[in-house]
């Protein structure tokens, strides 16, 4: 049975090369620009992986990854954090908030099929 990711990333370019690579490597994908579409996308559609980018337009993604752990129906779903946001004690906080996977952009594509690939 196929695997399915959805791709929280508010940048177009970034959300598409995510998507594309994923779709490369025998996934389905279910993009999400919006973060305050995530949590309902999520109940939804219910994928395998979350790859949530931290910065989003209006809402953090360190939330998100918060509430989606405090959902019942959410919890179980591992989330890889992607994000440019990799300053000292980042890394632990957002691993903290619930994370599984975390990655610094620039994302190289080996790397990035590494992490979703141990977490599916």
């Amino acid at each position: 049975m196929t695997k399915r990711i959805m791709v929280v990333e508010d940048n177009d370019l970034n959300r598409k090369l995510f998507c594309d690579v994923l779709k490369a490597n025998g996934f389905e994908v279910e993009p999400v620009a919006e973060g305050h579409k995530v949590l309902d996308t999520a109940r939804s559609v219910v994928p395998d992986l979350i790859i949530m980018d931290i910065q989003l337009g209006g809402i953090s993604g360190v939330d998100l990854i918060e509430a989606a752990k405090r959902d019942r129906r959410l919890s179980g779903i591992p989330v890889l954090a992607v994000t440019a946001f990799a300053a000292k004690g980042d890394e632990e906080r957002i691993r903290a908030a619930g994370a599984e996977g975390y990655l610094a952009k620039p994302v190289s594509i080996g790397p990035f099929m590494s992490a979703v690939n141990a977490l599916v």
